[in-house]
C-alpha cells in the first residue's frame, strides 16, 4: 500500500520521528495499546481504519481481549515510508483521545536464519515445507508466510561445511488433515524423510543439507 506519501524513511528517522510506544524492527513498525476489553478495543480499532482509510494506508491490526497490536509498513515499497511515520503518529493521537495507554514496546520479529552451502536447492524445500511465497530481492527475508502470521525465513551462505550436526530444528504445527500433503511437497522438492518413529505426533524431515524440521499434529496426543 502505498499511502499518501511513499517517500522512504531510514529507521534511525522513523524512530525519530515516531511517538511512543512505536518500535521499528527491520522493515515494520510495531506498537501496542491496553484496552482492558474488547469492546472498548472494537471502538479503537474502528477509529483506526477511519483514519486509515482518510489516509488511504493501512496498518496490520489484531484486536484481542484487552489490547490492539498494530504494524505498518509500505509493502509496495518493501521498506518504511513516511505514510507509515504519519499513520502510526494518528494512532497514537486517536489512542490518546481513548484514554488508552501503550503497551510494553514488542519484544521482537521472530525470523528464521538457515546457514547452507547451496541456497538454491535447499530453498525449495523450506518454501514447500512451509507454505510460503518467495520475497522480493528488496526485502531483508528470502521467503515468508502468506498469510503474513508466521516469521519470515532467510538463508545465510556459508563458505565450507559444518561437521557437527545442527543444534537447532524447526517446529511446524499442522492440521492433521494437511501434514501428509505438506509432507509430500517438501519431499518433492529436495528433502527427505529422517524418521517417522514418532508420527502421528510428529515427523522429522530435513533439507538437502540436513537442517531438520518436525512436523507436528495434535494426533497420538491424547
Amino acid at each position: 500500500m502505498t499511502g499518501s506519501s511513499g517517500t522512504p524513511v531510514s529507521a534511525a528517522a522513523a524512530t525519530e520521528a515516531l511517538s511512543d510506544p512505536w518500535r521499528v524492527l527491520a522493515d515494520t513498525i510495531y506498537a501496542a495499546f491496553r484496552t482492558k476489553n474488547m469492546v472498548r478495543g472494537g471502538e479503537f480499532v474502528a477509529r483506526i481504519i477511519e483514519a486509515a482509510e482518510a489516509a488511504g494506508h493501512h496498518p496490520d491490526v489484531e484486536l484481542r481481549y484487552g489490547s490492539v497490536h498494530l504494524a505498518l509498513t509500505t509493502h509496495s515499497a518493501h521498506r518504511l515510508t513516511e505514510a507509515d511515520v504519519a499513520l502510526a503518529n494518528r494512532i497514537s493521537s486517536i489512542a490518546a483521545d481513548l484514554a488508552l495507554e501503550p503497551a510494553a514496546a514488542p519484544p521482537g520479529r521472530f525470523e528464521l536464519g538457515i546457514d547452507v552451502l547451496e541456497v538454491d536447492k535447499v530453498r525449495p524445500f523450506w518454501k514447500a515445507v512451509l507454505g510460503y511465497d518467495d520475497e522480493p530481492e528488496q526485502t531483508s527475508i528470502d521467503l515468508s508466510d502468506p498469510a503474513g502470521i508466521l516469521p519470515g525465513v532467510w538463508f545465510q551462505q556459508m563458505d565450507e561445511p559444518r561437521s557437527q550436526r545442527n543444534r537447532v530444528h524447526v517446529d511446524l504445527w499442522l492440521p492433521h488433515d494437511a501434514v501428509e500433503e505438506r509432507m509430500a511437497a517438501a519431499i518433492d522438492a529436495g528433502g527427505r524423510l529422517v524418521t517417522d518413529e514418532f508420527a502421528p505426533e510428529w515427523w522429522v524431515l530435513a533439507d538437502p543439507e540436513g537442517n531438520e524440521i518436525c512436523l507436528c499434529t495434535w494426533r497420538g496426543r491424547d
